[in-house]
């Protein structure tokens, strides 16, 4: 949205009634015709707005789309979030960053976020396909971390934490995060993340969070057999939720906790990971591409590999693969 819309709406916003369109142009320092192409470009973004001759333009309800706009006003971030590229519709909002990195100035890209309504194409863990229909939080973060490679896995730790924390503090849901990458309400995914990562021997050089929040469409829109595994936040509420302020807390928590990863506080991710693992001290089933095998989760360690405790007594350490709660 362009800055001149910014100032429109948020006139708009702060009146206590109708706006004429001459007391907006004086205001704004544009023409009434001006003023009157600024509400047509609202309104095609989702924005309603009443008008008479009489008495000017009124805003009588807020777009439903997750417009930066929206976000901004909620969100209390130093550098997470600051830059954003909103797409009604993409095939991938990580392809997206992915492109963003190839001529951009990484540093200043750091904290970029990619934001769609919808993905066409949307990839999760191991080429699957990741379903994302209108009504969802479909985002991708451009982080440039400087924390060891081999401690990477934690920025997926972070985000995890970051997603269920604001779930927990926005509605009262008791989220909680399913090794390696999901974010479960009871016994069903309600969001889950993707990290690429592009680096030249130990060098990260940069890494991009993709995350993936079932909002507000109906389960219903997905294949039966999906259904039975997936929940959404309206489903759970019985009422659509303002992903535009969630989204902003997502934002705000994982900040935090990307900030205390820079600074090598890995313990403090480990530890509060613990405190919502819906994985620890439950027996599982992990697969991976060479083996498969069943035991207890008995813990993570400083670089997010899950101990297994197998059956013979022996302890496993996994780095990925996929885990199943049995």
């Amino acid at each position: 949205m362009k800055e001149s819309l910014y100032r429109t709406l948020q006139l708009l916003e702060e009146a206590d009634g109708p706006v004429s369109g001459e007391v907006m142009a004086g205001r704004l320092g544009i023409t009434r015709s001006a003023v009157w192409k600024q509400i047509r470009e609202l309104r095609d973004q989702g924005y309603g707005i009443e008008s008479s001759q009489k008495e000017g333009y009124r805003l009588v309800s807020p777009s439903r789309r997750l417009l930066p706009y929206s976000i901004r006003k909620h969100l209390k971030t130093r550098v997470i979030g600051q830059r954003m590229l909103y797409l009604p519709t993409t095939p991938s909002t990580n392809d997206v960053a992915r492109w963003l990195t190839t001529g951009g100035d990484l540093d200043r890209l750091h904290g970029t976020i990619v934001i769609a309504e919808e993905q066409t194409g949307g990839v999760g863990r191991l080429g699957r396909a990741w379903v994302s229909p209108e009504g969802g939080i479909w985002t991708t973060i451009v982080l440039t971390p400087t924390i060891p490679i081999d401690h990477v896995f934690m920025v997926t730790m972070a985000g995890a934490i970051a997603i269920a924390r604001a779930i927990r503090r926005e509605f009262g849901l008791g989220a909680m995060i399913k090794w390696p990458n999901d974010v479960l309400i009871g016994d069903k995914k309600v969001a889950g993340l993707l990290l690429e990562l592009d680096a030249e021997a130990d060098r990260i050089n940069f890494c991009l969070l993709g995350i993936g929040i079932d909002a507000n469409f109906d389960p219903s829109v997905l294949s039966p057999e999906l259904q039975q595994g997936i929940t959404t936040l309206r489903a759970e509420l019985d009422e659509e939720v303002d992903r535009a302020r969630l989204l902003a807390r997502v934002l705000r928590e994982f900040e935090r906790h990307y900030d205390l990863l820079e600074a090598q506080e890995y313990e403090a991710i480990v530890r509060e990971w613990r405190s919502l693992s819906s994985t620890l001290d439950h027996h599982v089933r992990v697969r991976t591409l060479m083996k498969s095998f069943d035991g207890e989760a008995i813990d993570i360690d400083e670089y997010g590999a899950l101990l297994v405790r197998k059956e013979n007594g022996r302890i496993e350490r996994v780095i990925a693969g996929d885990l199943f709660h049995t």
